[in-house]
């Protein structure tokens, strides 16, 4: 357990800072690019590359990860725009209205990636002959019931296997200016508040309509809104040079004694079975599903602890911050840094993937290569996006819009 407290930050963020200060910590970008790799390995059944994920170790996957990040990214980005100050001076709206416009960019990404995932699927069952693909990741409705499916798509109610995480941080992040507000103005109200909005979730099954199919949203923005909310609370506190969960040795032990517990609770089957009967006697006795269960949708309370506590055992390693900002992790840092351009690529990538290995006899030798080759063209195309940030700032300079506002976009 490290000893000294002040150069601690809580995990993903950055070094400790001065209030108005804004280092950029490589673990925000690092632990970002790590999680875009896992979930890209992830959306490639089949391959041996995804027994190393997080999901294989924890009860929770890259998901939870990726939301906590987003959180965290949106405080860091737009947050300073919400400051009493700053709405007394340019109003309310100029910090609003840069999150709402993000909002519609991860929605029209996300229906850049639907479209391309029904042309690879269909692409494939015709070239491959196998019109079995028309049937897999919630195709049948856009084959059988075309014009419900193509509502419900465009409506976000209908979502396509693999390619529905953004329809909730979408959501969520047109949600943001209200939470941000509350966070600024009282933490733990915004901490209070997410979690009463978890907790209802879970009772009372709350959820998004899943149109023109029964249910609702896999990744459910109701319940996912708590991840996300404890992102930005560690975001702002961020920005005043603190951390959002102080050091503590015995949170920390406990924290690292549960990341234990859980790998005992996967890899060793007598304790497993164990652990889940009592919580299947805690269901039948009452307790909520989404306290005694493992589900995603409602992140189930032993999912949640368990990103809870790797995020904060890791926030206490220095070890972690050195290896983040060392040469081993700059292509995983250079992900990060282009999350959104990296995560529809390696989204369409993945997909195409999937068809190519569905389709050819020597999917084995294909499962450990092809996602090398995914995780190569994620890289290029990176860099491609980052070698146009120059050119992006010089022309916004230009335009003195986006340089006045000195507001940089969460990735």
């Amino acid at each position: 357990m490290p000893q000294h407290e002040h150069k601690l930050v809580s995990f993903p963020g950055g070094a400790k800072a001065q209030p108005g200060s804004r280092p950029r910590d490589p673990r925000i970008d690092a632990f970002r690019g790590l999680a875009l790799v896992m979930i890209f390995v992830d959306h490639v059944p089949g391959n041996p590359y995804e027994y190393l994920t997080i999901r294989n170790f924890a009860h929770s996957d890259a998901a939870e990860a990726f939301f906590i990040m987003s959180g965290l990214a949106a405080a860091l980005a737009y947050s300073s725009r919400l400051a009493p100050e700053a709405r007394a001076e340019h109003g309310l709206m100029n910090g609003v209205l840069p999150m709402w416009k993000r909002s519609w960019t991860l929605y029209l990404a996300h229906i850049l990636m639907t479209v391309w995932a029904i042309g690879i699927f269909a692409a494939g069952a015709g070239v491959y002959n196998l019109p079995e693909l028309l049937e897999t990741i919630n195709l049948r409705q856009v084959f059988s019931n075309t014009g419900e499916a193509l509502f419900g798509i465009g409506a976000l109610t209908h979502q396509l296997g693999y390619v529905n995480i953004l329809p909730a941080y979408s959501v969520l992040l047109f949600f943001a200016p209200a939470m941000l507000l509350l966070g600024l103005w009282k933490p733990k109200a915004l901490l209070w508040t997410a979690l009463g909005v978890w907790m209802a979730a879970g009772l009372w099954r709350l959820n998004l309509p899943n149109f023109p199919n029964p249910g609702g949203w896999f990744f459910n923005p109701i319940s996912w809104e708590l991840l996300f909310a404890i992102g930005m609370l560690t975001g702002l506190a961020m920005r005043r040079g603190e951390r959002f969960v102080p050091v503590s040795r015995p949170l920390f032990w406990a924290s690292a004694g549960y990341c234990v517990l859980v790998l005992a609770w996967k890899f060793i089957p007598e304790i497993g079975a164990v652990i889940n009967h009592q919580m299947a006697r805690l269901y039948q006795a009452g307790i909520p599903f989404h306290l005694t269960t493992h589900d995603k949708t409602f992140v189930a309370l032993p999912r949640l602890l368990n990103i809870l506590a790797l995020a904060y055992v890791l926030s206490c390693l220095p070890a972690v911050t050195r290896l983040s900002a060392g040469k081993l992790a700059a292509p995983l840092r250079l992900l990060g840094q282009q999350g959104l351009l990296v995560f529809c690529t390696g989204t369409i990538v993945a997909l195409m993937f999937q068809v190519i290995m569905a389709g050819n006899p020597l999917s084995t030798w294909m499962g450990w290569g092809l996602p090398p080759l995914g995780i190569v063209i994620m890289l290029v195309v990176a860099w491609m996006g980052q070698s146009r940030k120059p050119v992006r700032r010089e022309a916004q300079a230009a335009g003195g819009i986006v340089a006045a506002a000195g507001q940089r976009r969460v990735s």
